[in-house]
């Protein structure tokens, strides 16, 4: 789907849909479709409550995962523990199943990031039964929360991480710029710093002069090295000041960027059931390609 503005973008649930439906094949009828909709399409109703309830299921099992590394619990609620940690595990093993089940390339999803996030999940449970204390790799199931962020249907927030998103992306060369224009800064100011200073008062190398004026721009400080000559005292002070004025310039950079990508028009993944129409405002009731009437909206 193309957006009907070039200056359109879409938000993360349609990039998502999007993705899904290309990559791995959307099943056109059956059951099949039915148990895409649920698992895929995240402004379903169906859908938001399948993934919600993934979401709590994934941060009740790390939470066991955690629990069962301190000792004292361990020790007083083991059985609990291991039962909560094989259900878990059964959870996500079926919903792995499902999601393969429901895509007309099945492959594809496995060999995917997410898909191998689903994968290490599910292994280090049935790993542990051969080789104790390989369930702590369990823990990686917590990256499973990255694809949740869309059906959460916090518009504000989820919109602002994709404007920082694309004025990072859109100003990557003016911070690169940027940086190494404060590298050559440190890298100067760190060697004449070891010429000035010199071993006796701490700075035995370079690099350790050059990670001091790092700590010292950034004003975070170094702690067990400071300059003991008038000299170094002054080329430090300035240091500091200019590390001030340095933290100005990305915010400024990345300001204007994000000003611009608030004028973004922003479309969701809402098609229209007469005429198939996707990518339709969210708070649109009538259909602008057929005019007929629009249902209302999962959160409706």
């Amino acid at each position: 789907m193309k957006p009907d503005s070039p200056h359109a973008a879409m938000t993360p649930q349609q990039l998502a849909a999007q993705e899904a439906k290309q990559r791995y094949g959307k099943p056109e009828r059956g059951w099949r479709e039915k148990l895409y909709i649920v698992i895929f399409e995240a402004e379903t109703r169906t859908g938001r409550a399948f993934d919600l309830a993934l979401i709590a299921a994934i941060l009740m099992s790390v939470t066991v995962v955690v629990l069962s590394s301190i000792a004292s619990v361990a020790a007083r609620y083991n059985t609990v523990l291991m039962a909560l940690e094989w259900f878990f595990t059964i959870v996500f093993t079926i919903e792995y199943i499902a999601r393969l089940l429901c895509l007309k390339h099945p492959v594809r999803y496995a060999k995917s990031f997410f898909g191998l996030i689903d994968l290490l999940a599910i292994i280090p449970t049935y790993i542990g039964l051969l080789l104790p204390g390989a369930h702590v790799l369990i823990d990686v199931r917590i990256l499973r929360l990255l694809r949740m962020f869309r059906i959460l249907k916090l518009t504000s927030y989820v919109h602002e991480y994709t404007v920082l998103g694309r004025a990072l992306l859109a100003s990557k060369r003016k911070i690169l710029i940027f940086l190494s224009f404060v590298m050559m800064v440190v890298f100067l100011l760190g060697t004449v710093m070891y010429v000035v200073e010199g071993p006796d008062n701490g700075f035995t190398s370079i690099p350790t002069a050059i990670y001091w004026a790092i700590s010292t721009m950034t004003t975070v400080g170094f702690g067990d090295i400071a300059p003991k000559t008038d000299i170094g005292r002054a080329i430090s002070s300035l240091m500091m000041l200019l590390g001030w004025g340095i933290l100005a310039v990305p915010t400024g950079i990345i300001s204007s960027e994000m000003t611009m990508q608030r004028s973004v028009k922003l479309v969701t993944t809402r098609a229209c059931p007469a005429c198939l129409k996707e990518g339709l405002d969210d708070d649109a009731r009538f259909c602008k390609n057929c005019g007929d009437k629009l249902p209302p909206m999962a959160s409706d």
